[in-house]
């Protein structure tokens, strides 16, 4: 029988692989931006991004395992379907659409949904919600960063 963390870790890094989907040239894209001087530890996001998803699907877990089945469970996956979408969602449209208004404007919608899960969450588990804190301190970091961007590279805005 098929266990309820390899689906959902499953379905995350199905969702995940989505990102893939970026041109070199939409990467040279955003080589050439500017970035904030304050900005030296942009090796490190891969890392902290994984170690934020993997507490994100073993909040699902936690949920999933607390009442298998329900609507309610079902819907609170959906939105960590959702939350999962979004933030893959950043790179590759940010980069097709060479926008990064769009990437700001994705990364601040993570933010909300992700404030909106920790809020349903809470109800089936304290340890779940705390999972999800990770995303909740990190993203409005690399929302600001890219809103930061901006300014710095107006003509991609």
């Amino acid at each position: 029988m098929i266990k309820s963390w390899m689906v959902i870790g499953g379905v995350a890094f199905l969702v995940a692989l989505a990102a893939n989907v970026i041109t070199p040239s939409d990467r040279q894209w955003f080589k050439r931006l500017q970035r904030p001087r304050w900005l030296t530890f942009e090796g490190a996001i891969p890392i902290i991004w994984t170690v934020i998803f993997i507490c994100g699907a073993w909040s699902a877990y936690i949920v999933w395992e607390k009442d298998p089945g329900s609507t309610s469970t079902w819907l609170i996956m959906g939105l960590y379907l959702l939350l999962e979408i979004v933030t893959i969602a950043y790179t590759p449209v940010m980069f097709k659409l060479r926008s990064l208004k769009v990437g700001t404007i994705l990364g601040g919608t993570g933010f909300i949904i992700c404030a909106l899960l920790i809020l349903a969450v809470l109800g089936f588990s304290g340890w779940a919600a705390l999972l999800l804190v990770p995303y909740l301190l990190w993203s409005p970091i690399g929302t600001y960063t890219t809103w930061q961007m901006i300014s710095l590279n107006p003509q991609d805005a």
